[in-house]
This record gives C-alpha cells, sequence and structure tokens, in this order.
C-alpha cells in the first residue's frame, strides 16, 4: 500500500503539477483567443441560445436518436454540479486561502471555453452507434480528428484508448464509491448516529443499509436507460440547483455587511504578496503556486472544462449546429462556477470561519467542517441539515452522470454489450462505498482525473485549426446572415442530414 501510495502521488504531482496547470489554463487562454473571447464578445447571444430557449425551444426533440438541448444540458450537470461546488470549495480555500477562488474564476473564465471546443469537437465527430443512438466524446475526436493527420492515426487511437481507460478507472472511484461514501458518511453521523444494528464483515449495518438503499435508487435510473437518466435529470438539476442557490441567498443576506471584505480578500491573497500562512510554511511563490494550483484543481474538479466527460453526455443533443451545443458548454460552466461555487466560497468567507484578514481557518474547523459550520452559524441545525441534503443531492447525480460516461467509454473500448454489462457492476459498486474508507479512494481518483484531462487537452490544442473554421462559419451564417455552406459533421452523410435539418429549421 506504501507503494501504491508514493506512485499516485507521484503520478498526481505530474498530472496536476507545473504541468497540468500549464497545460490547463494554456488550453484555455488559446481557446479563448481563437474564438475571439466568444464568452464576453458574444455573451447575449450565447445566453440568448441557451438561458432564453430553457424552457422554449430547448425542450423540442427533432431526432429520434437523440434528446432535447434542455434534457442534454441537464444530465450534462448531473456529473458537474456535485460536492465539489461544496466541499471542493472549502477544500481550495482550507489549502490556498480565499485566493484560491480568485483562480477558480481564472480557470472558470478560461474553463467556458475549453469546454466550448470540447463540445463543437464532440458535435462534429459524433457518429451513431448501432442502437441508432449518438456516441461522441473525446475518444472519437481523438481518433478521427487528431488521427486523421498525417502520421498521428496511431497516436490518436493511443490516446483515445488511454482516454477511456483513464475515465472508466475514475468512474469507479470519484464517480461512484467516493460519491456514495459521502453520503454515507453525512446521513449516518447527521440523523443516524446514536443507531446501533450491529456489524457485518467489519462494518456497520447500517451502512450496509444506506449502501443497499442507494444502490435500488441508482439502479432504477441507471438500468432503466439513458432517456430514464435524462428524464430524471432534467426534473432534480433545475430543483436541486435553485434550492441550494437560494439557501446561499439568504446567508449572503444575513452576512451582508461582511460581503466587501470578503472579495477583498479573494483579490488580496490571489494576488497580493501575502498568502495564506505565509511565514509558515516557506517562500511566498511556493505559497502562491499552492493557491493557484488549489483554485484551478477544484475548479476544474467542478465544472469539468478540460476532463471532456461531459462532453459525452452534450454529444446526445439533437442540436446539430456544433456551435449551438458549445454554447451550452459556457453555460454549464458558468451555471457551475461562476454562479454556485462562487456564492459558497461568499458564504464561507463571510461566515467568520475564515480569518478575512489572515487567510487562516477558526480552530477546529477543517474542509470537511467548514460549509456546515458557516450554514450552521447562521441557521442553527436547520442550515446544517440543508448542507447535508444538498450534499447528498449533489453526490447522488454525480453517481448517475459518472455511470454514463463510464458506460459509453467500455462501449468505445468492448462494445454496446460489454457496457450494459459495465452498468451492472457501477450499480453493485455502490453498496461498497457505503462500507470502505474513502480517503484513498479520493486521491487516486483525483489522479484519474488529472490522467483524462491530458489526453482530452492534446487532441483539443492539435485541432483548434478545426474549432476555428466551425466557429467562424457558424458567426458568418447566423450572425452576419452570409449564404455559405455549413460545416456540421466530419462524416458526409451525417452533415448531409444535419444540413436538411437546418435548412428546416430544425436545429
Amino acid at each position: 500500500m506504501e507503494t501504491i501510495v508514493k506512485i499516485n502521488d507521484a503520478v498526481n504531482s505530474f498530472a496536476w503539477g507545473t504541468f497540468g496547470i500549464v497545460l490547463l489554463l494554456g488550453t484555455g487562454l488559446i481557446c479563448t483567443v481563437i474564438t475571439g473571447f466568444f464568452q464576453i464578445g458574444h455573451i447575449r447571444h450565447w445566453f440568448k441560445n441557451t438561458f432564453g430557449i430553457m424552457y422554449g425551444r430547448g425542450r423540442i426533440i427533432n431526432d429520434a436518436g437523440a434528446l432535447s438541448q434542455l434534457r442534454t444540458f441537464c444530465t450534462a450537470l448531473c456529473s458537474t454540479i456535485g460536492t465539489g461546488n461544496i466541499a471542493g470549495v472549502s477544500s481550495a480555500i482550507c489549502i490556498g486561502g480565499p485566493g484560491a477562488v480568485f483562480w477558480m474564476w481564472v480557470a472558470a473564465f478560461f474553463g467556458m471555453m475549453v469546454k466550448y471546443s470540447e463540445n463543437v469537437l464532440g458535435i462534429y465527430y459524433r457518429r451513431r452507434n448501432v442502437e441508432g443512438a449518438w456516441s461522441g466524446g473525446p475518444m472519437y475526436y481523438l481518433q478521427d480528428g487528431l488521427g486523421s493527420l498525417r502520421r498521428c492515426k496511431g497516436l490518436g487511437r493511443f490516446l483515445a484508448v488511454m482516454f477511456c481507460v483513464f475515465t472508466m478507472l475514475a468512474s469507479f472511484g470519484v464517480g461512484n464509491m467516493s460519491q456514495i461514501n459521502k453520503i454515507t458518511i453525512n446521513v449516518e453521523e447527521t440523523f443516524l448516529s446514536d443507531v446501533d444494528m450491529g456489524y457485518f464483515l467489519g462494518s456497520s449495518n447500517v451502512n450496509w443499509g444506506i449502501g443497499i438503499v442507494l444502490m435500488i435508487l441508482a439502479g432504477f435510473i441507471i438500468l432503466g436507460g439513458f432517456r430514464r437518466l435524462a428524464a430524471i435529470s432534467e426534473r432534480i438539476i433545475p430543483f436541486m440547483s435553485v434550492m441550494y442557490i437560494i439557501g446561499c441567498a439568504v446567508i449572503i443576506v444575513m452576512n451582508y455587511a461582511a460581503v466587501p471584505d470578503v472579495f477583498r480578500s479573494i483579490f488580496k491573497f490571489a494576488l497580493g504578496p501575502q498568502a495564506a500562512v505565509g511565514g509558515v510554511v516557506g517562500s511566498s511563490v511556493k505559497l502562491a503556486f499552492n493557491t493557484i494550483k488549489s483554485g484551478c484543481k477544484r475548479g476544474v474538479f467542478s465544472n469539468e472544462a478540460g476532463l471532456g466527460s461531459s462532453v459525452m453526455a452534450h454529444a446526445n443533443s439533437c442540436a446539430r449546429e456544433p456551435v449551438r451545443q458549445g454554447m451550452w458548454g459556457i453555460t454549464e460552466v458558468f451555471l457551475d462556477t461562476f454562479i454556485i461555487c462562487t456564492m459558497t466560497a461568499i458564504v464561507v468567507l463571510s461566515s467568520g470561519e475564515i480569518d478575512l484578514s489572515t487567510g487562516l481557518a477558526a480552530v477546529g474547523t477543517n474542509d470537511a467542517t467548514l460549509v456546515t459550520r458557516a450554514f450552521g452559524r447562521c441557521l442553527g441545525e436547520a442550515g446544517e441539515w440543508f448542507v447535508v441534503f444538498s450534499i447528498t443531492l449533489f453526490a447522488f447525480t454525480t453517481v448517475l452522470g459518472w455511470s454514463y460516461y463510464g458506460g459509453k467509454v467500455t462501449e468505445y473500448l468492448f462494445g454496446v454489450n460489454v457496457a450494459r454489462i459495465y452498468r451492472f457492476i457501477f450499480v453493485g459498486l455502490i453498496v461498497f462505498g457505503a462500507v470502505l474508507e474513502s480517503h484513498f479512494t479520493w486521491e487516486i481518483s483525483d489522479t484519474f482525473n488529472g490522467l483524462m484531462m491530458i489526453p482530452n487537452l492534446i487532441g483539443l490544442l492539435t485541432l483548434t485549426p478545426m474549432v476555428i473554421r466551425i466557429t467562424k462559419n457558424y458567426k458568418l451564417r447566423k450572425m452576419k446572415g452570409q449564404d455559405v455552406s455549413p460545416i456540421l459533421s466530419y462524416d458526409p452523410d451525417i452533415e448531409k442530414d444535419a444540413i436538411r435539418a437546418v435548412k428546416k429549421g430544425m436545429d
């Protein structure tokens, strides 16, 4: 075990060290520049074509093998809006100080265009599987995009396989057992701490019971197929998002006097010479990097921009225009990080649990208890229950989302039939997530997340010319009204069908 831990630490340091952070922010900067700062320059356009059609045209399905744009968006949000929005933010602040929030914003700003580019390529390189449903994701644009370049066929296929292997392994860890363990611990400590039902195989029967209940609930949804998962996501995601935003807004209003100091501390510790625990840990340069690393790492953990995972859900959209689905990617990061994560950060920093003059957490407070204490200070026991309920919902929907991602990469590697078997295995492992120790599972899952990111970002960087072409083509047709041929798919047959649909106004 000691050897495994050392290997994991070394790989994690590579994936999430200087190389990983530079690759992530560098790719985001390039994607932002090549699209002409689309997230700012065309903010009205992407708001109108995402939030503006959410409960109108976004619900229309015009493709028998696809989902509506809203359902696709909600399904992607299943894994995006998760424990990272609560526990991830508190962890970033505890490790990197208030300044980590600033770097979370920076990563999200560039991440908007990373996810835009991922979705554009995901739609452009998608294809139908044997069941008539769409299949898309980084493995396909690595294979058919990067692989189509001169002398890159083998490299493209190799990176596609590596992405799938890392995603499958991450799905069992961070996408399943770690999330279930988080739910079990919170529910047990909050509601069942005084219940003693004995032990089985060294674990509490309470944990086994919680695991069995969660397995049955998740199994009903996951084994019911992607359409059932998407339909339930469309109902759960808006409810839990609005509920959590309202809860945070209540705390922020109660602590409104501290809000100006909160923002001052964020910029002070992000840009100034000081850093949390400055003279204790080491040099200011090292601490500044820790702040940047914490913010970027937790930002990616939350919004998944750069991982390439949510592209597999977006690829099921009935939208034929790659840019149309790309704009939903921008919206996904905006909602996840700039709205939900920021509200969590303000709640935490305005609660008094963090000393805004030093950036240090109060005595006895850590990343596991920070958000709960922040809500508890203002709302008492009801506030603590609210956090437990939110984490439970966020973690459970993350499990649903990752079950789909794991299934799609299994489909790519082994075919549709094996993907069905994968889903049964995934559901069965939920019980073990409730009874196993979670610390190392989180650590190794974090490493697989970072390893997923590397082949995906390599694919994005090499395919930036295609993103430029598709974006420019869309702007000429949709924004300037010019009569030019659409660029919609790498496959001539799919593109012909897509062009006919677009001309009929079915996009």
